[in-house]
């Protein structure tokens, strides 16, 4: 059996040259292999394009580099939560493109197992596919995504074999085991070294033939940034809030699988009991996912979720990395997907990731799940600030998917939508039909 050389940080930095491709895994901090970054944030390499997820946070992982101008160009699906890339982004001082987080990690397994490409819904018809090639697959409109690869790859693993077997820990599985397979020089840092022989071949997630060299390098609580410690103060929870999550609860049935996104379907997850039978999916790689930890501790010792707060794991849950994760969402193997809405239309167009006049950083998972899961409830605010309709006619803000809502939830009322039609089919308590016409852009079928 192969040994795989054993160097250190300033070694594996060295290996990385100017105009590099470098892939990065990890979500938020989680799986991030920060250790690595912060020893290429040492050298002089510069001209960097920066493919990952996201790019670290401020002064954490990437962020180092982006902070530093290393980096020429950001390859990813979530910048918006590091305000130094939006801010770089908005002088023009990096590029960056955006890609939907499951088209994202399937790009880079294509890459990794010599695919070229591949066809997906996700995003069709939305800015993000203007200028791609297109089809018609199966009655829907797909885009034609190229494989990525680079030239060096920094992951990071739980434990690794003198052969460079790797194992990952919960939700530190990610987008890294996709980046081992597709670059030409694949560096992992890791939490622990054993001898060849050591691991159980049954649970090895990244084989010694991905791996090019190891390093070693000790998690502490100050390499996880905003995952470091459970953080539920950040929850908004107001009366009007906490009725949409009660009423999107009635929705749901025992043995759904179901993925709620950040904002008010978070609220949901708190409502949801072991009685119910209800498992929660989460995007960046786990099923069966439970409610926070009591004790407050963070990501060294608790999964995350795709809002990057630390989560606890019911009995039966489940770890798999990214790409494995949007297989379950496109798939339809997730029966419904809760999220929020900056606006819907009569025909169930959703628009929730984009303002007009701001950086477009951020899509994340929306795209995917909004497209791919077997059905979609938007919840929100009936209202803006400005007292105009989220409910409207024809969507004026970016499309995240067209077509693809089937329920609405707001603080007024209930919304399904059939056959292009909108169709109120409940007033929230106290509410008047009134209310909810004046305050209702779009056309509307009455059925209450």
């Amino acid at each position: 059996m192969k040994k795989v050389p054993i160097i250190t940080l300033a070694e594996a930095a060295s290996k990385v040259k100017d105009g590099d491709r470098l892939l990065c895994g990890g979500f938020g901090m989680t799986g991030n292999p920060v250790h690595l970054l912060h020893a290429l944030a040492e050298t002089s390499v510069k001209e960097l394009t920066y493919i990952g997820n996201n790019v670290g946070e401020p002064g954490l992982g990437g962020g180092r580099l982006l902070e530093n101008g290393q980096l020429k160009k950001m390859i990813g699906s979530f910048f918006t939560s590091n305000p130094v890339a939006v801010k770089a982004a908005q002088e023009k001082k990096v590029e960056y493109e955006l890609i939907p987080q499951g088209t994202l990690g399937e790009a880079i397994r294509a890459g990794g197992m010599g695919i070229g490409g591949f066809y997906t819904p996700t995003g069709a018809g939305t800015l993000l596919a203007e200028g791609m090639e297109t089809k018609i697959l199966d009655g829907k409109e797909q885009v034609f995504v190229p494989a990525i690869k680079g030239e060096v790859a920094f992951i990071r693993a739980w434990k690794a074999d003198t052969a460079g077997n790797l194992v990952y820990r919960m939700t530190e599985q990610n987008f890294n085991p996709l980046m081992a397979t597709a670059a030409d020089l694949v560096i992992a840092e890791v939490e622990e070294i054993v001898p060849v022989g050591t691991l159980d071949p049954n649970l090895i997630h990244t084989q010694g033939c991905f791996v090019d060299f190891l390093v070693k390098a000790k998690l502490e609580e100050k390499d996880l940034g905003s995952s470091a410690s459970v953080k539920g103060s950040l929850k908004k929870v107001d009366e009007a809030r906490m009725a949409i999550a009660k009423r999107v609860l009635k929705e749901l049935k025992p043995g759904h699988i179901v993925n709620l996104g950040i904002g008010i379907p978070t609220l949901v997850a708190d409502l949801i009991g072991p009685e119910d039978g209800i498992i929660l999916h989460t995007e960046n790689g786990m099923l069966g996912v439970g409610p926070e930890p009591e004790d407050g501790s963070g990501a060294l010792v608790n999964p995350v979720n795709a809002g990057k707060i630390p989560v606890t794991a019911l009995p039966g849950a489940s770890y798999f990395d990214s790409s494995t994760s949007f297989g379950m969402i496109r798939g339809q193997h997730v029966d419904v997907a809760v999220m929020g809405g900056l606006q819907v239309d009569r025909v169930g167009n959703l628009a929730n990731w984009a303002v007009p006049g701001k950086p477009l950083l951020g899509v994340g998972g929306a795209m995917d799940l909004a497209s791919g899961a077997k059905r979609l409830i938007i919840t929100m605010q009936h209202l803006n600030n400005n007292g105009s309709s989220k409910i409207v006619e024809i969507c004026n803000l970016p499309i995240t998917a067209r077509k693809a809502v089937d329920m609405i939830i707001t603080d007024l009322a209930v919304f399904e939508v059939n056959d292009d039609q909108l169709i109120l089919t409940e007033l929230m308590p106290g509410v008047t039909l009134e209310q909810v016409r004046n305050g209702t852009e779009a056309s509307f079928i009455e059925s209450i």
